[in-house]
């Protein structure tokens, strides 16, 4: 399935407040290139609202053996298994995302927007990462991949609950979570305090997005 995108935009501005202007707006950063924003049925949770459901601490429980951290892009640690480990897993996916971009996204600042790496550790080493961009007030929680393991088939959304538990702790105003354009995205709609772009504003009400992402 192509993308979702409504328009794009290419800026050179990189303030914080140009770039949280442009996601309120509904525009998001890209790998495509640096500045390469796209305009899309984007989602975030606004944190000020957020609290955790029963559902998201019993997510959180089955998460507890994984540790976050914050990592800086460029990333010094990067190492080629990260790159593959991001290339099999978005291959899985059907998604064209190469190791050699996922070395660029970690490592050139020069040729990407995305200046924040979440690390996820458990007992025997890394088992996620997650590529976003940061500010003050906003965290993008952009490409994220990981070790897939049958006995923790959650792994994947622990890791975004507790990006969006740090985000808070964090004093972050908003958690971005990406485009909403298929069925299967009605898993972001979990966390309290979550608002989507209709091309045009931001909505709360999720019954017209649902009926949206089953085609009806």
């Amino acid at each position: 399935m192509a993308y979702l995108n409504w328009d794009t935009k290419v800026i050179t501005d990189f303030s914080p407040e140009n770039v949280a202007a442009m996601y309120d707006a509904g525009y998001v950063l890209t790998r495509v290139d640096k500045g390469v924003m796209n305009k899309t049925r984007s989602y975030r949770v606004d944190l000020s609202a957020y609290e955790a459901s029963s559902e998201n601490r019993r997510i959180m429980r089955k998460s507890e053996h994984i540790a976050l951290r914050r990592e800086s892009i460029p990333y010094t640690a990067y190492d080629w298994s990260i790159g593959k480990l991001a290339k099999d897993f978005y291959d899985k996916l059907g998604a064209d995302f190469s190791a050699n971009k996922v070395k660029e996204i970690m490592t050139e600042s020069e040729k990407s927007s995305f200046n924040t790496l979440l690390v996820f550790t458990g007992p025997r080493g890394d088992v996620g990462f997650v590529v976003c961009y940061e500010s003050r007030d906003i965290l993008h929680y952009s490409y994220p991949f990981y070790v897939e393991d049958p006995a923790e088939p959650s792994r994947g959304l622990g890791m975004m609950t507790k990006a969006v538990e740090w985000a808070k702790e964090n004093g972050k105003r908003y958690l971005y979570l990406g485009s909403l354009q298929r069925p299967s995205d009605t898993y972001k709609l979990q966390f309290r305090g979550g608002e989507w772009f209709d091309g045009e504003k931001w909505q709360i009400d999720t019954e017209p997005l649902k009926n949206i992402l089953k085609g009806i």
